[in-house]
């Protein structure tokens, strides 16, 4: 068993995936226990621990999308408290959404907002997917989330499309979330009088992002 703390939480576990809700709940439970084992040893992290009970002082918020092959803090290598984390498929941006980052800014001071995007995105590729066959059907819920996502992906779908070139659905889901995100971005500094006016005062850095499965990098866009 490896004796390093941080690894004792984080590694991948070497168990089967499990099979039922049951089984999934139970990997849980002993995850927590380690988790809770873990909190008295000598990582740096965890000594943070007792200090966060009763605030944070976030210096960072990310809003990223809900793919479980992107978790924020391991990915920027930061800690407990570190990082204010929304996360919704897609990286869309809706009012809950929204009052999230206000919140955070209003409450810790935090000045810098990322929007967080990733190589491969279910969302996107779902929001692609409904443009190249109309036909296809999502759930009203789901279809919300393919909605808020489509401006993006019907701008660049159009583009190709009055060229007279032929629409490759992989390079349309590639560029279409970076568009995705470059809207997101901009749905956060012009939607919210808050957000608008701190970052006109230059109190506040909204800039968007994206991660790349294959390499673990994090692709900054130009603002």
């Amino acid at each position: 068993m490896d004796s390093n703390p941080k690894s004792a939480v984080y590694t991948t576990k070497s168990l089967q995936r499990p099979t039922t809700g049951s089984q999934a709940l139970q990997l849980l439970k002993e995850g927590n226990e380690r988790y809770v084992h873990s909190l008295n040893d000598a990582n740096p992290m965890m000594q943070k621990r007792p200090a966060l009970i009763h605030e944070q002082d976030p210096f960072a918020i990310i809003l990223g999308c809900s793919d479980a092959r992107v978790p924020v803090e391991i990915v920027f290598d930061q800690g407990l408290g570190d990082l204010f984390v929304i996360r919704v498929a897609g990286n869309v941006v809706a009012p809950s959404q929204i009052g999230s980052v206000e919140f955070a800014v209003e409450k810790f001071g935090t000045q810098l907002v990322v929007v967080l995007g990733h190589s491969h995105c279910g969302a996107v590729t779902a929001c692609v997917e409904t443009l190249l066959n109309p036909e296809q059907n999502y759930s009203p819920n789901l279809q919300s989330i393919v909605d808020r996502i489509r401006p993006s992906v019907y701008n660049l779908h159009e583009l190709a499309s009055a060229t007279g070139a032929d629409v490759d659905k992989d390079i349309l889901i590639d560029r279409s979330i970076r568009a995705n995100v470059r809207m997101s971005v901009s749905q956060l500094k012009h939607g919210s009088r808050t957000l608008e006016d701190m970052v006109s005062a230059g109190k506040l850095l909204i800039v968007g992002a994206e991660y790349d499965l294959k390499t673990g990098q994090v692709h900054f866009l130009p603002t």
